[in-house]
């Protein structure tokens, strides 16, 4: 899949969560062989909309949080198509969501 492999390290996966001006692929490390996500940001959009400035304060203040309920940023990349790269290590289980709506409501939902 070298068509699909971004700096010759991340080899892209499926899409699995994408907002106003980022995707967050499913990626392997091929050099650590670890799954991860990478969240590509689009710099076009950041730039246009006037939240560039909010975005680099997001991954600095990201880059320097170290908890266990935290997914880690592991990297940050830049290329000339005006994408930035976040590779962060897989958070394994449910999403958030799920454990807010059953804490919520009460308990799992039919």
């Amino acid at each position: 899949m070298e068509d699909t492999a971004l700096f010759g390290k991340y080899e892209l996966g499926c899409v699995i969560g994408c907002g106003a001006f980022a995707k967050v692929h499913y990626a392997r490390n091929m050099q650590m062989g670890q799954s991860v996500t990478v969240k590509i940001i689009n710099k076009k959009k950041i730039n246009r909309t006037g939240i560039a400035s909010n975005v680099k304060r997001e991954i600095s203040i990201i880059s320097r949080l170290h908890h266990p309920n935290i997914v880690r940023l592991h990297e940050v990349l830049a290329t000339k198509n005006n994408f930035l790269h976040d590779g962060l290590r897989v958070a394994r289980g449910r999403a958030l969501l799920e454990d807010l709506e059953e804490s919520l409501l009460g308990g799992s939902q039919p």
